[in-house]
């Protein structure tokens, strides 16, 4: 199996949650294969490179299964690259409105500075543009294609992004909404969750 985590905002392919999962499937499972690629650029780019990877990786080898896992801002380009490919996901607290929760830079410059087009810059580097907010505004999450393939993990104490709607989203669906009490944003116990994560990528 081929497991492409997606990192969020502010992230990287160093992201904890994909270093944590690449050696729980290194010790328990070699025979699944983790891709961390590194998403800070633009975001048409992001979705060209994901759609790519998975065709690529299904071409390579049509019987070895490929899964999405994205968290935050991934969970979202996760459903997005679903949609195309066809290709399973997991998502966790995904991001459903990027093209509105975005918009908090849109006030605040590049990091307290005045530089020209960018709103914000990424630890990773990304520097995000109004052009990647309009990109976000033109790819809004309206439908699934592929609901039995996606599962949302959502915790109820995400702190940043709205968890009630995120579960309605996904579950008027037809997604499975695995909904876990409390948490945070980071999925901090996200370690003590794989034997399940990978239970259900297997799944």
């Amino acid at each position: 199996m081929n497991i492409i985590y997606v990192h969020g905002l502010d992230s990287s392919a160093n992201s904890i949650k994909g270093l944590l999962l690449e050696r729980y499937c290194q010790h328990y499972d070699p025979d699944m294969t983790v891709h961390r690629p590194d998403l800070n650029r633009a975001p048409e780019q992001v979705f060209d490179d994901l759609v790519d990877l998975v065709t690529t990786l299904t071409g390579r080898n049509q019987d070895c299964k490929t899964v999405l896992v994205g968290s935050s801002l991934g969970g979202y380009f996760s459903t997005l690259v679903s949609n195309a490919t066809g290709c399973s996901a997991l998502l966790l607290n995904p991001s459903t409105q990027p093209h509105l929760t975005l918009q908090r830079f849109e006030q605040q410059g590049v990091n307290g500075q005045d530089k020209s087009d960018v709103l914000y810059t990424t630890s990773g580097g990304w520097d995000i543009t109004r052009a990647d907010l309009k990109w976000f505004g033109t790819h809004q999450l309206s439908t699934i294609d592929y609901p039995k393939k996606v599962t949302a993990m959502i915790k109820e104490g995400d702190e940043l992004l709205d968890a009630n709607r995120a579960k309605r989203f996904y579950k008027q669906q037809g997604a499975t909404v695995i909904v876990q009490a409390g948490g945070d944003h980071r999925f901090s116990d996200f370690e003590d969750q794989l034997p399940m994560v990978i239970d259900l990528l297997q799944s």
